[in-house]
């Protein structure tokens, strides 16, 4: 056991910082938060996760410059307490972590959803729990076993996805499952945008959830041991795995079946399971139901590791309890994973208390975190910039188009705040300034105590 900060391993390689930025960027929000917005915005969806891609995008490449100059514990959180002052470093690493809280639990949650298609008498807080002894007995292992198991679990779901896209151009071309399949689903029935523009524009804050998760690749550079080559690399690819696995997939699952035609009950009905079982193709549907549970077990294993490792990068700057800089002998931030682990835990009393509401509450409310931690992110890469400038400094990965890019993201983002206002989001953007004002007061008890 040691106290020493320094005994986090750099053992995460090239191949699996790759996988687990993909593994970041594919989870419940397109395999079951999809559905919500194919029934609002019908084939116009595409176009929605093009512009989320965009934006996903951009925010990617702010953080990379900075973290590819600056690879250490607490990412963008050591970042903004840097360049930016001690509280945004406070604000930014405590809302990343209570983000990543509910991210994890949405994921969870979402487990058992699927777990429900194949056996329904089992109650949702069994299968929980299940996997949450699991995932956190993973995250207690050497962060290469971390490295691995997200490794497999985002292969799977990344080549169950291209395997799914080639069936489906393989129906849609040689073998139609119906007479009404065709690329012209994505027009016709309603028009690409079905329910006007009005339906693709209110959906935009819950098609962010979706990209939720892009930014979790900033806590494994203090463990790669090339970031300053795997990082640039795998950001890069972000704008290319949107075009194929969001939009490529969305736009062969939509023209096999029209969107008006798919039976969508609820929330919690994965329409790519849906498409496959309404066509005939059982075996399918219950092949993409695995795919779609490991999707959401890899990005709550990374959900999990995002957790401790801003913990530990928060206890380092000393905006946290020292205890959490703890590590075992294979550089593992133990207690971190455990305090988070115990928080998570209120999941499984939520499926088993309202399991019918569990999914929504927790989507709903982890949007307005992500809306803040996009925003710190873009707001301190425009202090980083300042700063080098004004020491003449380049740097190795310049982010896309900035300041210009940064004023585009923020300007998105104040969109997203009316959206949710104007949705029944509201709550989740009231809580936002009470959020930062909690977080401020127990900043300055700190500071008092010191």
């Amino acid at each position: 056991m040691s106290d020493e900060s320094a005994n986090l391993k750099r053992s995460l390689k090239n191949r699996h910082i790759q996988l687990i930025a993909m593994g970041g960027a594919i989870g419940t929000g397109l395999f079951l938060g999809s559905a919500h917005i194919i029934q609002s915005a019908g084939p116009s969806i595409i176009l929605g996760y093009a512009i989320g891609g965009l934006i996903a995008f951009l925010i990617m490449r702010q953080l990379g410059e900075m973290i590819v100059e600056e690879p250490v514990a607490g990412s963008f959180s050591h970042l903004a307490y840097k360049y930016w002052g001690r509280f945004a470093g406070f604000l930014t690493g405590w809302n990343y972590w209570v983000v990543y809280l509910l991210v994890a639990m949405t994921e969870l949650t979402a487990v058992a959803q699927y777990i429900n298609y194949w056996w329904p008498h089992i109650p949702a807080w069994a299968s929980v729990l299940f996997f949450f002894i699991l995932i956190t007995g993973i995250n207690l292992l050497n962060v290469k076993i971390y490295g691995e198991s997200e490794f497999w679990l985002a292969l799977i779901k990344v080549a169950s996805v291209l395997a799914m896209i080639v069936f489906g151009l393989y129906l849609l071309f040689f073998a139609p499952p119906s007479p009404s399949s065709s690329f012209t689903n994505l027009w016709t029935h309603g028009g690409f945008f079905p329910h006007g523009f009005d339906g693709l524009f209110y959906m935009l804050a819950f098609i962010l959830f979706a990209f939720g998760g892009i930014e979790l690749i900033g806590m494994t550079a203090a463990e790669a041991d090339q970031p300053k080559k795997s990082i640039p690399k795998a950001i890069n690819q972000v704008v290319f795995r949107v075009l194929i696995f969001y939009i490529g997939s969305l736009s062969i699952l939509l023209s096999l079946v029209s969107w008006d035609e798919l039976q969508l009950g609820s929330l919690e009905q994965s329409p790519f399971v849906l498409i496959f079982k309404q066509l005939g193709f059982s075996w399918a549907a219950h092949l993409l139901n695995f795919i779609i549970l490991t999707a959401a077990l890899s990005v709550y294993n990374s959900g999990m590791y995002a957790n401790s490792r801003m913990l530990f990068g928060l206890a380092k700057q000393k905006n946290a309890p020292q205890i959490f800089l703890k590590t075992n002998k294979q550089g593992v931030p133990y207690y971190c994973v455990l305090f988070s682990a115990v928080l998570i835990f209120a999941c499984v009393l939520l499926n088993y208390f309202v399991p019918e509401k569990a999914l929504s509450h927790l989507m709903y409310i982890s949007v307005a975190g992500l809306v803040l931690n996009w925003a710190m992110i873009t707001c301190t890469h425009l202090k980083f910039k300042k700063v080098k400038q004004q020491k003449g400094e380049k740097t190795a990965f310049p982010a896309l188009f900035s300041p210009a890019s940064n004023y585009v993201v923020l300007a998105f983002i104040m969109l997203v705040l009316y959206i949710m206002c104007n949705q029944g989001f509201a709550e989740s953007v009231i809580i936002l300034p009470l959020w930062v004002f909690v977080l401020f007061i127990l900043y300055k008890f700190k500071l008092d105590e010191k």
